[in-house]
């Protein structure tokens, strides 16, 4: 097992572990409940294989549908993601960088990073929340759940990533 490995499975445990707890119990004014656990999928580094991103996007989603009994939404918005993030990535980040870059504030800046966090999140909320209504006859409530929970979910990943790489400066 490589030391990447073993640093992703940690991190998904522990998002798992702050996600079932914590975050599936948050429902801000009715409608934001953040999937934090996109974080996951989102500190990928640049340059990993877009067969082990698949892998990684889809177990993490599927780990996530078994504790939290969504059948199979949150599986499909982060094989999504997973599938996307090489190309949001590089769209966001500088292309003088190196190959094997891991997304954080202080590789890719600020506002950069910003916009790649919203952006991913965007993409696994608006499937999560469209399969969930599976319909479009209430699309304000679906889209207003959507942008809520992706606005609150930016904002946790954002501080996750301060408090995980500001210890190590």
């Amino acid at each position: 097992m490589t030391y990447s490995f073993v640093r992703y499975f940690i991190r998904l445990l522990i998002l798992l572990v702050v996600q079932i707890l914590l975050c599936n119990n948050i429902h801000l004014f009715g409608y934001a409940t953040p999937l934090l656990i996109t974080y996951v999928m989102i500190s990928m580094e640049k340059g990993m294989g877009r067969i082990s991103l698949l892998l990684w996007g889809f177990f993490t989603g599927l780990i996530y549908d078994m504790f939290s009994n969504t059948a199979g939404m949150a599986s499909a918005g982060m094989t999504l993601l997973a599938m996307l993030q090489p190309d949001i990535l590089s769209s966001f980040s500088s292309h003088d960088e190196e190959e094997h870059i891991t997304p954080s504030i202080g590789s890719m800046g600020f506002w950069s990073y910003v916009l790649y966090v919203f952006a991913c999140m965007f993409i696994v909320h608006a499937v999560f929340y469209m399969l969930d209504a599976f319909m479009l006859s209430n699309i304000r409530l679906t889209l207003l759940s959507t942008v809520t929970s992706t606005v609150l979910a930016s904002v946790l990943a954002i501080f996750v990533d301060l408090v995980t790489h500001s210890s190590k400066d």
